[in-house]
């Protein structure tokens, strides 16, 4: 049974490196391509509620947010991030990391995966 899903992008350097990390240490994991399987709205709300708010799950230094629309870029409510998200999901930093337990983690360091995973 997996218990750790990790959320990105196939082609993302940096989802490459968390799974090639996750693989080298035996960590079990699945990989779920979150633009061939979009992430539910309620989903989306949970993990910006454990990370701290939008501002932490969504990659602001991105090309994709440069190139929103000025009114696109200040969502005021959580159906409105819902929906941004929903239509730009490279907005979302990369990769999201769901334990069993429910924990939620964005990015990938070398030091931060031994920290979260003991090895």
């Amino acid at each position: 049974m997996t218990v750790l899903t990790l959320y990105g992008l196939p082609n993302c350097d940096t989802c490459k490196k968390a799974r090639n990390w996750l693989n080298r240490f035996e960590v079990a994991h699945a990989f779920v391509d979150y633009r061939a399987q979009p992430v539910p709205a309620a989903t989306l709300k949970e993990w910006a509620q454990h990370l701290g708010g939008w501002e932490k799950l969504v990659n602001k230094s991105s090309t994709t947010w440069r190139n929103l629309l000025p009114q696109r870029k200040n969502p005021g409510s959580d159906p409105e991030w819902t929906l941004l998200l929903k239509e730009y999901p490279a907005l979302i930093r990369r990769p999201v990391v769901q334990q069993g337990d429910g924990a939620v983690s964005v990015g990938f360091t070398d030091n931060g995966f031994k920290k979260l995973f003991g090895k």
